[in-house]
């Protein structure tokens, strides 16, 4: 929407037809007093580029922070990339803001800033405030505006029923770029935004995930980064199309009452010549000491949390992907990597804080301003932490100490159920610890069960491939671990091509491998984690209570050397209690007896050895005898155990 003079026309200094660039701004003096606060959380309305009709001329409004600049100047297509041409004015000598209306501008025109720094170097570097970018290998800015018709006003009125934490979350992990591609040989094309839409959403629909989560959209020059290598963190990637075919999708999972998360990097930034780093030719964004702004995992450089302007940018990106773009909640990458001023790093490569400790003071503060804003001012969606260490109260409330998080990945979970599934059955009986351990601290957070992209890629093997045992058994124990995981307490994820059994890693070069659907073994995976999906949204004794001690019941854990495991599952209404059990070797146990308070009849409602899951179909229980114990409220349950199977009654 072109902008109309919000501001005083004092903020116009002179204006001179017969100048290139009219001495203009949209700041206020509050207005830059809070971004240098780190307090402005709305800065993509004032900086960036903005269509501006001014004294009857249209045109285009800069703004963009280089408080290290002698000299910037807006260089195009339109003045051929002489920056001389069209200069920009600073704002305040000492706010660093440089800006101007330059007239007759129109949107989809390329541009950079070219500046001047201190040092004496000229840079041309791309608008960090841009609401598009080119199509790599191209670096430049676009002149974008984000009009939208909007029509999810029923999904964004009810949304806080999908995104509570009483609500079932199953959560579908996708890259845009590789789950489907038009040619599966071309790494060079991509469906559009339009076409992933007409793709991706009815799938996602019709396998029963109430969320999706994409790895991170926002413009990124390198492939391989998977995204997690920004430069653009106001632009949807132009590799799929422009932001309103992004707008498009997000309202399309929403009309199918499918909740949009996005992958999100406040913890790093690559060292591209026209992104952030060195952006006016000092450390502006990022630390100056390279020990606390260097990232030597990933080679690349980290925001610099003590400044206000960085903070402001930061927390005003979050904001502006849940206000203009009506996403359901951010999933911030590498939490650890930002508290911890010791990460990864070795002695001598890391400077204690002021209080002698390893945590990032500055990074924490942030860290708990950014949840604040974000649920004071959308406080019908999640923010979910990737956040891989102890630290206490990650998804506590700020106003209890915590971090403020809505959710956090329980990163133990992932690893001690792989590490248990991996095992040989017989050897399972020896390791029931390691699977039962993450009741002990299920309590501590609000956790998400992640499987996710970073388990099936370098050398970690497909999911398939973890399991032991022939083909049958590979498929029989990860329906087995698929049933455990989406019957345990907390939200759960699931990457990409794991629900039908992908047999290669997953490649950021080629689609998933869907020709597989052809046969019954993948087919039938993926029809039985699809009724998972929709057993977890119809029972809501899997998510009613699924983050407090109420929801929660172990039921039998005194048959370690058969290696069979129950527990209940239990929501409001304990009509409505469920009882799993687990069989993690493949011995078809009959007449299995289990224990239990309830109620007197019992009904099979889920079987992962059922025939149409390409199991045996032999063991199942279209009855379930039941019996009074003679202690009051007790009864037997006589069940048939199928081999590696997992049987769900209610």
């Amino acid at each position: 929407m072109e902008n109309s003079i919000k501001t005083p026309y004092e903020q116009i200094h002179f204006v001179d037809a017969s100048k290139p660039v009219w001495n203009y701004s949209l700041f206020t003096d509050e207005d830059i007093r809070n971004f240098q606060a780190g307090t402005h959380y709305r800065c993509y309305e004032l900086f960036g580029s903005h269509k501006v009709t001014l004294l009857g001329r249209t045109g285009y409004y800069f703004a963009v922070w280089a408080p290290n600049a002698t000299a910037v100047s807006v260089i195009g297509n339109f003045n051929d990339w002489q920056p001389e041409r069209h200069p920009l004015f600073v704002r305040l000598e000492r706010s660093g803001i440089w800006e101007g209306f330059i007239p007759d501008i129109p949107t989809g025109e390329s541009y950079k800033y070219h500046i001047k720094s201190v040092n004496g170097a000229e840079l041309d570097k791309g608008d960090p405030y841009c609401y598009f970018w080119e199509m790599r290998p191209k670096t430049a800015s676009i002149t974008w505006e984000l009009d939208y018709p909007w029509t999810d006003g029923d999904w964004m009125a009810t949304r806080k029923s999908h995104n509570s934490l009483d609500a079932p979350w199953s959560i579908y992990e996708v890259h845009l770029a590789s789950w489907m591609r038009p040619d599966p040989n071309d790494e060079e094309r991509y469906n559009t935004y339009d076409q992933i839409r007409e793709l991706l959403v009815p799938y996602v629909k019709e396998m029963g995930f109430t969320h999706v989560e994409l790895m991170p959209v926002m413009e990124h020059p390198f492939d391989g980064s998977w995204g997690y290598q920004g430069t653009g963190y106001y632009a949807a990637t132009s590799r799929f199309g422009d932001p309103q075919g992004f707008m498009a999708l997000v309202e399309a999972f929403h009309r199918e009452g499918i909740g949009v998360i996005l992958d999100w990097v406040p913890s790093h930034f690559p060292y591209d010549y026209h992104g952030l780093y060195l952006f006016d030719g000092a450390n502006t964004y990022e630390y100056a000491d390279m020990r606390k702004g260097f990232h030597p995992d990933w080679n690349s450089y980290i925001f610099n949390y003590s400044r206000g302007e960085v903070k402001s940018f930061l927390i005003s990106n979050a904001r502006f992907w849940l206000d203009k773009f009506h996403t359901d909640g951010l999933r911030v990458d590498a939490v650890s990597s930002m508290l911890k001023l010791n990460y990864s790093r070795q002695q001598g490569g890391w400077e204690p804080n002021e209080y002698g400790g390893d945590g990032n003071l500055e990074a924490i503060a942030f860290i708990k301003d950014l949840n604040a804003t974000v649920f004071r001012d959308f406080p019908d969606v999640q923010t979910i932490a990737e956040e891989a260490t102890d630290w206490p109260g990650v998804s506590r409330p700020t106003f209890a100490g915590g971090l403020g998080f809505g959710m956090k990945w329980m990163m133990g979970w992932m690893h001690d159920t792989l590490d248990f599934f991996k095992l040989n059955p017989v050897f399972r009986q020896h390791h029931q610890d390691k699977f039962t351990f993450s009741m002990m601290y299920y309590y501590d957070e609000n956790f998400v069960l992640p499987l996710s992209h970073d388990e099936v890629v370098h050398g970690k093997s497909p999911m398939i491939y973890k399991m032991p045992g022939d083909d049958w058994q590979k498929f029989a124990n990860l329906r087995l671990m698929y049933t455990y995981m989406l019957t345990h307490p907390g939200g759960k994820l699931l990457f990409m091509g794991d629900e039908f059994g992908s047999t290669t890693e997953w490649n950021y070069k080629t689609e998933l491998p869907w020709y597989l659907l052809q046969f019954d073994a993948h087919r039938m995976l993926k029809d039985s984690v699809r009724d998972l999906n929709r057993l977890l949204r119809s029972e809501p004794a899997l998510y009613e209570n699924q983050f407090n001690m109420h929801g929660f019941e172990w039921v039998d854990l005194r048959h370690r050397e058969e290696s069979v495991v129950v527990y209940r599952r239990k929501g409001k209404d304990p009509a409505g209690d469920l009882l799993i059990i687990l069989n993690f070797t493949p011995v078809v146990r009959r007449d299995w007896k289990v224990y239990t308070r309830g109620k007197a009849a019992w009904t099979e409602l889920f079987n992962s050895d059922d025939r149409k899951y390409w199991g045996t179909g032999d063991t199942n229980n279209p009855a379930v005898p039941v019996r009074p114990t003679g202690d009051e409220g007790w009864y037997e349950l006589t069940v048939h155990l199928p081999p590696l199977g997992a049987v769900v009654l209610r």
